[in-house]
């Protein structure tokens, strides 16, 4: 037996949100060529120990070889990194992928160490293009597939297609050098027919951005901040620069560490590792998703700091383990740290100033990428590996606790 009732005339049920299958299929799509796009940009971590070994160059060659990637991304975040608000989300993120695809390229045709340079350099150039653009592509699709359900599914997936892709890239490039050979061509191949995939189905995904009739004059991304809250934004900027230096050293000068320190050479554990570090910073970042800034911040430079001891301790004993919990306590800390920064310029930017400021966070965090990278690499030609780490972690860990203060009042 049911019961009915009757609105008064001109009253209408209100209607449920309309959910949309395709951008349901959409969102995977663009969360499958985000997280392989990603994957490629770290791709070469275990194989450049290969590269050294046929090149004969040193240690400070592989830390200039990353920081060509460094870079790229810094330049292309402020020259294209905010053009798909215009241009469109779908035709930014395929241009990514390509670009990308073309860093391949240059990886397979000019392997010499001049042609390394360069292949970093166009990936960078393509993931600064990628990282916001694909991110707002995310949010956008899940809003307009499930409406009225919040941010949560969108955020998680781009967290980890952002970092658990960069995760999976030495992964899968190590466990195919390591076990099916051909180690300076077949991973770039796969990782080829990957991103050719996810540029493919890109084409039947709605385009979600509001593009202007008129085209408006184009201008590089400002950074600017309130003059009364720059003391706070670089705090932040410089922990920031502090996170993706720690990034830096697992994709870079880790596989040389193992080899050299702890007379492991094989490029699966190699790749194992930094996926161990990138898989334990997208995890916190989901795990600290409903805290507050200040614990972000607090817990995670304080893991960041231990992780930072663990590691150098590692290198001094040796120890291989001491090595790996290092890094994960490490690139937990670095995951959560990083989100409280994010937090904190959000926080003291008005919403019409946002990009420009986490603009100006990221050209932070790059430098960190590159700059204390490169001076390990420096450090290495006259010092011995143990001391270039432990002169490392002393100059991070004094950053840290530089801005800590400031950061966590």
């Amino acid at each position: 037996m049911t019961a009915t009732t009757q609105l008064p005339v001109g009253i209408t049920e209100p209607q449920a949100p309309v959910r949309s299958r395709r951008h349901n299929a959409a969102f995977w799509i663009v969360g499958y060529t985000f997280a392989v796009t990603m994957a490629f940009s770290a791709l070469p971590t275990p194989l450049y120990v290969l590269y050294q070994a046929r090149d004969g160059f040193s240690t400070f060659m592989i830390t200039v070889i990353f920081a060509a990637y460094a870079v790229g991304v810094v330049a292309s975040l402020f020259l294209a990194g905010h053009l798909s608000d215009w241009a469109g989300r779908r035709r930014m993120v395929v241009l990514a992928v390509l670009v990308n695809m073309l860093s391949g390229l240059v990886f397979l045709l000019w392997p010499a160490t001049p042609g390394l340079i360069v292949a970093r350099l166009v990936s960078g150039v393509s993931v600064g293009m990628l990282t916001a653009t694909a991110t707002a592509y995310l949010s956008e699709l899940h809003a307009a597939a499930r409406p009225g359900t919040g941010r949560a599914r969108s955020e998680i997936v781009a967290i980890a297609a952002n970092l658990g892709g960069i995760g999976l890239g030495p992964l899968l490039s190590g466990l195919l050098a390591q076990y099916l050979g051909h180690a300076l061509v077949l991973p770039f191949l796969v990782s080829e027919a990957l991103m050719l995939t996810g540029a493919v189905a890109l084409t039947l995904a709605p385009e979600t951005a509001a593009m202007p009739e008129r085209r408006p004059a184009y201008r590089p991304q400002r950074v600017s901040v309130p003059a009364a809250q720059r003391p706070l934004f670089i705090a932040a900027a410089t922990a920031g620069g502090v996170v993706f230096a720690l990034f830096g050293v697992f994709t870079s000068v880790a596989p040389s560490l193992l080899a050299g320190l702890l007379h492991n050479d094989s490029h699966a554990v190699a790749g194992l590792l930094a996926f161990a570090v990138f898989g334990a910073s997208a995890a916190a970042q989901i795990v600290f998703n409903r805290t507050s800034r200040r614990a972000q911040a607090g817990l995670g430079l304080a893991a960041l700091l231990a992780g930072l001891a663990m590691v150098t301790a590692a290198a001094w004993l040796p120890s291989f383990w001491l090595l790996v919990a290092g890094g994960i306590v490490a690139g937990a800390g670095a995951g959560a740290a990083f989100r409280g920064m994010v937090a904190t310029v959000i926080s003291i930017t008005p919403a019409h100033m946002r990009g420009e400021g986490l603009a100006g966070l990221f050209l932070g965090a790059y430098i960190g990428l590159a700059i204390p990278v490169v001076g390990l690499g420096v450090a290495t030609l006259w010092v011995s590996m143990q001391v270039a780490v432990l002169g490392f972690a002393v100059a991070l860990a004094v950053a840290t606790l530089a801005v800590a203060s400031r950061l966590l009042r």
